[in-house]
């Protein structure tokens, strides 16, 4: 279910700090935490942040975390997943759960008539050579944290024009509503997903 409401990036951060904390502790299952964040830049703690290009310019704060992956940006009109699994049941295998993050966001997509995918050599989902959603994961004793921002309303473009995303250059954002032909409201693509996320329909 979608979160009420915009979150402080900080707010998220501490509501998967306490579900990967819960899950450890064996208070609490596996959840997934949907979102829309108040606007902001993120980037992993890399040396080269070349694609946040001026930092000083940005029209957002800017947040290093502990994800994999270069600048990108999170705002109103795109929804924000957060899986908080336990990867020790799943093998321990990182590029699995990369590959499963991206299949249940192209399987919702299909959902509204949008034909996304893959571009090989690059994490994501795509309509052809446009992105529509990123994907930067961390880990925490195996257990799973961040995650995926896939773009839903065409407000959700805008911050994207100031950065390199994810550090592609010439890259074009793209969105569902955009590539749908239609409006489309994040809480119905968030409806959607939780109705096709692998954990959910195991657990549910």
């Amino acid at each position: 279910m979608l979160e009420p409401g915009l979150l402080s990036y900080s707010n998220g951060l501490q509501m998967q700090e306490a579900a990967v904390a819960d899950l450890l502790a064996g208070t609490a299952g596996e959840r997934l935490i949907l979102l829309e964040h108040e606007p902001v830049y993120t980037i992993g703690r890399l040396r080269d942040q070349s694609s946040l290009r001026d930092p000083s310019r940005l029209p957002h704060p800017v947040v290093e975390t502990n994800r994999g992956g270069q600048a990108t940006y999170h705002g109103p009109g795109q929804l924000v997943g957060y899986p908080i699994l336990d990867l020790r049941l799943r093998g321990q295998d990182l590029h699995a759960h990369l590959r499963m993050l991206e299949d249940v966001l192209i399987e919702t997509c299909r959902h509204f008539d949008v034909e996304a995918g893959r571009r090989e050599g690059l994490t994501g989902v795509w309509v052809e050579d446009r992105k529509l959603a990123s994907i930067g994961v961390g880990v925490k004793k195996w257990i799973s944290m961040h995650g995926f921002a896939i773009n839903i309303t065409r407000e959700s473009l805008s911050g994207f024009f100031t950065i390199t995303p994810c550090g592609i250059d010439g890259v074009t954002m793209t969105c569902v509503s955009q590539e749908a032909g239609k409006q489309i409201s994040v809480a119905s693509f968030a409806d959607a997903l939780c109705e096709l996320f692998p954990a959910l329909r195991k657990n549910g």
